[in-house]
C-alpha cells in the first residue's frame, strides 16, 4: 500500500522515552484528536489545526540517528493527540523504519477504523498499545464525551487476529474506572487473548490540570481524587493472576 503523503503534523517529540512502549524510543507526539478526555494531560494537542509540519525523512534520519541507542529492544512510538488521524502518512513514515529494522509503535485510543488505520494496525506496527477508556459505552462517554467503545473492540479483534503483539493501558480513575465490576469485565474480556502481551496501569493524575486551565479551557475531573496506594495495589492484585504481565506506570 503506498501513499504520498510525506508529512506528519507533529505537536512534539520526546527523544529518550522511556515510558511509550519496550526499551529507549524517538517519541512522535502527532497534533489532533478525535476525543477530548476529562483527564487528558495534553489538552494542548486535541485541536485538529496547528502543530509543526515535519517531513518524514527527517523523522526517518532522527531516528536512524538514535539507532545506537535503541539497541534490541527501542525504537520508534507515535502518540498524539491521536495518531491514526494520519495514518495515511504513517504508512510511508512507518514502512521506511521498517526497512530500516527500526521497531515502530503506535499509542491510539483505536477508535479510527479507516483502510489506512486497519492496516498499520493489522500488518504494519510491530507494537500497538491501545487506551482503554472505559468498560462501557455509558462510562466511555462521561470520560471522553463520545461513543466508541465497539470501535475500539473491533480494533483489538483485528490486531489479535492478525497474531501480532500488542498491549492494553488502563487509566485507573476513582470513581469512574476502579470498580470491581469494571476490572472484571477486563479479566473476562482480554485476559484468554494470545497476543496481548501487557496490561497497564496507570494511576489517575491531575498533572494536565494547569494546562488546561492556561489555554481557557474547563478541568472538568477537578473533583476527582488521585489514587492511594491501595487503591492501586488492589487493582494490580485483582488483575494480575489473569494477564501475562500487569505493571504499574
Amino acid at each position: 500500500m503506498s501513499q504520498n503523503q510525506e508529512i506528519l503534523m507533529v505537536h512534539s517529540i520526546e527523544s529518550f522515552g522511556t515510558h511509550d512502549g519496550p526499551g529507549i524510543r524517538l517519541v512522535v507526539f502527532l497534533q489532533g484528536c478525535n476525543i477530548q478526555c476529562k483527564y487528558c494531560q495534553n489538552p494542548d494537542t486535541i485541536l485538529l489545526k496547528g502543530g509543526t509540519a515535519t517531513p518524514i525523512e527527517s523523522l526517518v534520519k532522527r531516528a536512524k540517528n538514535m539507532l545506537t541507542y535503541f539497541g534490541d529492544d527501542g525504537g520508534v512510538t507515535v502518540s498524539g493527540g491521536e495518531p491514526m488521524l494520519q495514518s495515511k502518512a504513517l504508512i510511508p513514515f512507518f514502512e521506511t523504519l521498517k526497512a530500516e529494522s527500526i521497531h515502530t509503535n503506535i499509542d491510539t485510543n483505536g477508535l479510527v477504523r479507516t483502510p489506512e488505520a486497519q492496516y498499520l494496525l493489522a500488518e504494519l506496527a510491530d507494537l500497538v498499545m491501545f487506551d482503554v477508556k472505559g468498560t462501557s459505552e455509558t462510562m466511555f462517554k462521561s470520560i471522553v464525551g463520545a461513543k466508541g467503545l465497539e470501535r475500539l473492540l473491533a480494533n483489538i479483534t483485528l490486531r489479535e487476529q492478525s497474531k501480532k503483539s500488542y498491549w492494553l493501558r488502563y487509566v485507573l480513575v476513582p470513581g469512574y474506572t476502579d470498580s470491581e465490576e469494571s476490572l472484571d469485565w477486563l479479566i473476562q474480556t482480554f485476559s484468554e487473548n494470545k497476543y496481548l502481551e501487557k496490561l497497564e496501569i496507570l494511576p489517575y493524575h491531575k498533572l494536565g490540570k494547569y494546562k488546561w486551565e492556561a489555554l481557557g479551557m474547563e478541568y472538568k475531573f477537578r473533583d476527582v481524587k488521585e489514587n492511594t496506594p491501595e487503591q492501586i495495589e488492589r487493582a494490580f492484585e485483582i488483575l494480575t493472576p489473569h494477564f501475562k504481565e500487569v505493571i504499574v506506570k
